[in-house]
């Protein structure tokens, strides 16, 4: 059974140059992945229900996104919550403005449903007990650290079975 609903939508930093590195372990140990949800960083998860997305809200995450400016980030950390390995992006300043900027706009969209008062970005590569996290941390160390280019927003939308591409805008 899948933690995830059919019609939920979320808003993502695609990070296709982590794939080489976590892909691997990601796809027995991050249950998002398994969903077909790329290695990513989570701007807000969950934002609206998919029909609620239309062209006004389109035009205003394509604003948010030009309002924040596009960069590199360096992955060189695996760090840890419990039961989750996730690797750190070095500066996160546009990622969490990304959030933050969004927030603002739908403030009845708070991140992880308000589970999360002060969200970090992460992009995660394992859930699991320690031996999976220390498996992880192992499998994706020798891939540290790597620079991604933080350049869109994507917007993706779970159809039931799995999660698809619905948009992207262009970060400024």
């Amino acid at each position: 059974m899948s933690r995830f609903t059919a019609g939920q939508t979320a808003l993502v930093v695609v990070v296709s140059s982590a794939e080489p590195v976590v892909a691997r372990v990601r796809a027995s140990y991050d249950v998002a992945a398994a969903y077909g949800v790329p290695a990513h960083v989570t701007v807000l998860y969950p934002f609206l229900p998919a029909d609620a997305v239309d062209d006004g809200v389109r035009a205003d995450l394509a604003g948010i996104a030009a309002s924040v400016p596009a960069g590199d980030v360096t992955f060189a950390r695996c760090r840890r919550w419990q039961r989750m390995a996730w690797l750190e992006p070095e500066p996160d300043l546009r990622l969490r403005e990304l959030t933050a900027r969004v927030v603002a706009r739908w403030p009845d969209c708070p991140p992880y449903a308000g589970t999360v008062p002060d969200p970090v970005p992460h992009l995660t590569v394992a859930e699991g007990d320690e031996d999976v996290l220390d498996l992880a941390e192992r499998e994706v160390g020798p891939g540290l650290p790597f620079v991604a280019r933080v350049d869109r927003l994507h917007l993706i939308t779970f159809d039931g079975t799995r999660w698809q591409p619905a948009g992207h805008w262009p970060l400024g």
